[in-house]
């Protein structure tokens, strides 16, 4: 069975998702971009400020699911410009300071709300 997953500690969804959803076991978490759950767009602030942000509102919906950071499996790191790698994973690397999950960091052309990070991520609960 799937389950919703919604949050007021992160933002809310900004078109025709949900924040995350479950099933008896795993939390699907949505791209989260760097949005704070007030409404404010970080899309001009440093990649580690957004990739900051991004990552609070992914722990603030796996903790409403029943999950945690140290829950997570896998994780899919999304730039619009694969050169600020090193930025985001500097921060990244906080939030998971010991066996971290799988990864993914994937180069796009564009994010939406011309963010330049949207991190996504399961995890057991």
């Amino acid at each position: 069975m799937k389950d919703i997953v919604d949050t007021d500690a992160a933002p809310a969804a900004v078109g025709a998702y949900s924040q995350a959803t479950t099933t008896d076991d795993l939390v699907f978490t949505a791209g989260q971009i760097p949005l704070t759950p007030e409404g404010d767009m970080l899309d001009s602030a440093s990649v580690a400020d957004q990739t900051e942000q991004a990552l609070q509102n992914v722990e603030a919906v796996l903790k409403e699911a029943g999950a945690g950071m140290d829950d997570v499996l896998k994780v899919t790191v999304y730039l619009d410009d694969i050169d600020d790698f090193d930025a985001m994973n500097d921060t990244y690397a906080e939030f998971f300071a010991s066996d971290p999950p799988a990864r993914s960091a994937v180069g796009v052309d564009a994010l939406p709300k011309g963010v330049a990070v949207e991190i996504e991520a399961v995890a057991i609960k």
